[in-house]
């Protein structure tokens, strides 16, 4: 995906974040079960509207108190007490722009770990054939931090194309 179309939906996230950023977490026995005891529903009722038994409703709700039931069947109870399932995905904090911003700079450090080991181990073995020549130069950290950087550049310039 390049950069304008993922900055298009990172604003399109963020936007849709903050409508619903103070969802309540879920109640420990789950929502089915707090929405329909709420609702003052008995298991029986809801099991009729979906076609199912009464026994097959406590299943998907204790399956949904456990991370353990379908969306499908998520969806149909939800329907079943008149109300719609919502599934979304949040960062744990921040916005998504952050979560992105952190997960570029990750990535961007891994890259730089990556061809700083791979520009040590050449500057290195240039250095060890210029020594046996006696013409070392001696500042072999200065010229692994410049094709460090020499690296990085080359990089970027490529993912910009």
């Amino acid at each position: 995906m390049n950069k304008q179309m993922q900055q298009i939906r990172l604003n399109q996230l963020n936007r849709s974040w903050a409508a619903g950023s103070t969802l309540p977490p879920r109640p420990r026995l789950g929502w089915l079960r707090a929405v329909r005891e709420a609702l003052g529903l008995s298991l029986d009722q809801v099991g009729k509207k979906i076609n199912e038994t009464r026994m097959n409703v406590k299943r998907f709700e204790i399956w949904e108190s456990n991370d353990r039931i379908t969306l499908q069947n998520l969806r149909r109870v939800a329907a079943a007490m008149d109300c719609n399932l919502v599934y979304f995905v949040v960062p744990k904090t921040g916005t998504f722009s952050d979560l992105a911003s952190a997960q570029s700079e990750f990535r961007r450090k891994v890259k730089e770990s990556l061809i700083r080991k791979q520009a040590e181990d050449d500057v290195r073995a240039v250095e060890h054939t210029m020594a046996l020549e006696d013409q070392a130069s001696g500042n072999t950290q200065e010229l692994i931090d410049q094709e460090v950087k020499r690296r990085m550049e080359r990089l970027e310039k490529e993912s910009r194309r």
